[in-house]
């Protein structure tokens, strides 16, 4: 074990994620930053990849930092096959292995069905569908036995009742058979995956002061905008031990959305 690795395992002792190595796709910012931070909080060390921003990821580690934590950014485009093994794998050498791996980014493209173009198709099912497929691919060798696969999804996969959301509600729907199929192939090596879907969460993307946010509280069973932290506090339990026994299930963290 190297020494870096060494420090990953003991700098967080006594946390409940202490000694593991997390990495989270699309951490620069909202939900995947949250998450990030959360998992960080909870000891894990944490690796985070970027597309564009690297101002916003270097911000998210220096916070990880200032909490005593340990992070990391790398930048990567998830669709791309070459970045995605160089990312994991600088990783995996860095602190000796991987635990928890938690796929968050994605992209929106909203707009009417008959207008979406083969171009906008191609560049959603690229980041959101083929960047987890090839970022677990690419992680797995690497994934200790209890390993964590979170897949971050939406609640539109379930129920669609926001005009224009036909793609992207396509493209977060496509990973319930990814996650379900992992859950199977892993379990005997102890490696769980799940899904996450969150509905209208509070973000830089979907501030819960926006012009639809009040339409899209209305169709919550709380009536209100849920937090990133909301999202992150159930990653991180699908992360620990209290995650042990769960696998191939969607959690929905919308306030009530779906119900």
């Amino acid at each position: 074990m190297t020494s870096a690795s060494t420090s990953a395992a003991t700098a967080a002792r006594g946390r409940p994620l202490g000694g593991k190595v997390a990495l989270v796709t699309g951490g620069s910012r909202g939900i995947g930053a949250e998450i990030a931070l959360r998992l960080a909080a909870d000891g894990a060390a944490v690796a985070l990849t970027y597309h564009r921003r690297a101002d916003l990821a270097e911000r998210v580690v220096e916070r990880i930092g200032q909490d005593g934590g340990q992070g990391w950014a790398l930048r990567a485009d998830s669709a791309d096959p070459e970045q995605v093994h160089t990312a994991v794998a600088g990783v995996a050498e860095r602190w000796g292995g991987l635990d928890i791996l938690v796929n968050n980014a994605g992209i929106n493209v909203v707009g009417p069905f008959e207008e979406l173009s083969v171009a906008d198709v191609d560049r959603v099912l690229r980041t959101n569908v083929r960047g987890p497929f090839l970022v677990t691919q690419a992680a797995v060798p690497h994934l200790r036995e209890g390993g964590r696969i979170i897949c971050i999804g939406s609640c539109l996969a379930e129920r669609v009742v926001i005009p224009g959301s036909t793609l992207y509600a396509t493209s977060k729907a496509a990973l319930s058979g990814l996650t379900r199929t992992l859950a199977r192939e892993l379990g005997p090596r102890g490696i769980t995956a799940n899904l996450v879907q969150f509905g209208p969460i509070d973000t830089d993307m979907n501030p819960a002061d926006g012009e639809t946010a009040a339409a899209q509280a209305s169709l919550t069973a709380l009536g209100s905008y849920g937090r990133a932290s909301d999202v992150a506090a159930t990653v991180a339990h699908l992360a620990g031990e209290g995650g042990r026994y769960i696998t191939g299930a969607a959690l929905t963290v919308d306030g009530g959305f779906a119900a």
